[in-house]
């Protein structure tokens, strides 16, 4: 199984480790891309602060994430996993899972990154601001760019099995699963239940959605599940006590959509 995760927009500080090391990150097909994005992002923050604070979309009380930026290549590396916090980082808890479920967490969950293409858990990365949404000067939009490097190193990440992609849709711009691989791809939206005078209303939510999805993670790796594909996926989250719909798709190639209905919200 392959988790494809969102980053968080704030992250942890780097801390006092050694500088990064580009080339002990995993899928190293993206080295080249990386390279070219770093140096970008580098040379912009480098610069002028007010350009660099535009193009990265921050406010003047962000303005330290401009500084951060300019020492990526010097400062401090921790593993992603540490990295990254908020709201799905927090309900994944990756800290406190047992010895088992973190080896699980080690090879299957991945995280998409602006900056670095995307990267495991286990990688050593340096704390940093740089969005999916973000079009620097040289390189365009990153997730047009990001797009045909991922489209050659995925479908191997993917291997065989289920692809579970709980990304935004910034994120899921940079790669999208073609064909058979798609067919063994499940996406979840999380629908929050309520009853409004004697009648059940749905909504989309967005908070809580992330927590969700960071639970729902966590429990999948601490069960050791191992779905093969989208269907058993909906059976290990029902055996796991989540209400869960969906319907496989109409036409062959496309992927699963599974709607996760919740009556709590927290």
């Amino acid at each position: 199984m392959l988790v494809l995760l969102p980053p968080s927009e704030g992250k942890a500080a780097s801390g006092r480790g050694a500088p990064l090391k580009p080339e002990s990150l995993s899928l190293p097909g993206l080295a080249g891309a990386r390279a070219a994005v770093l140096d970008e992002l580098v040379e912009l923050c480098l610069g002028d602060e007010e350009k660099a604070r535009e193009v990265l979309g921050l406010s003047a009380g962000l303005a330290g994430e401009v500084g951060k930026n300019a020492e990526l290549r010097v400062a401090g590396a921790r593993p992603a996993g540490e990295i990254y916090t908020g709201v799905l980082y927090d309900a994944l808890g990756l800290a406190s899972l047992d010895a088992a479920a973190k080896k699980r967490a080690g090879r299957s969950l991945l995280v998409f990154s602006g900056l670095w293409g995307a990267v495991r858990i286990g990688d050593r990365i340096p704390s940093y601001r740089c969005s999916m949404g973000v079009k620097l000067p040289g390189l365009g939009a990153l997730g047009a760019y990001w797009r045909p490097y991922m489209a050659d190193v995925l479908p191997e990440a993917a291997g065989d099995g289920l692809v579970l992609d709980l990304r935004s849709a910034a994120y899921a711009a940079a790669w999208k699963p073609k064909g058979e691989l798609a067919s063994r791809t499940a996406t979840v939206r999380v629908l929050h239940s309520r009853m409004v005078d004697g009648v059940e209303k749905r909504s989309v939510v967005s908070h809580f959605n992330k927590a969700t999805k960071g639970r729902l993670v966590r429990e999948l790796l601490l069960a050791g599940a191992a779905p093969a594909g989208p269907a058993e996926l909906v059976e290990a989250l029902r055996d796991l006590g989540y209400v869960v719909e969906t319907e496989a798709p109409v036409k062959a190639g496309k992927p699963w959509q599974l709607d996760v209905v919740v009556t709590e919200i927290h």
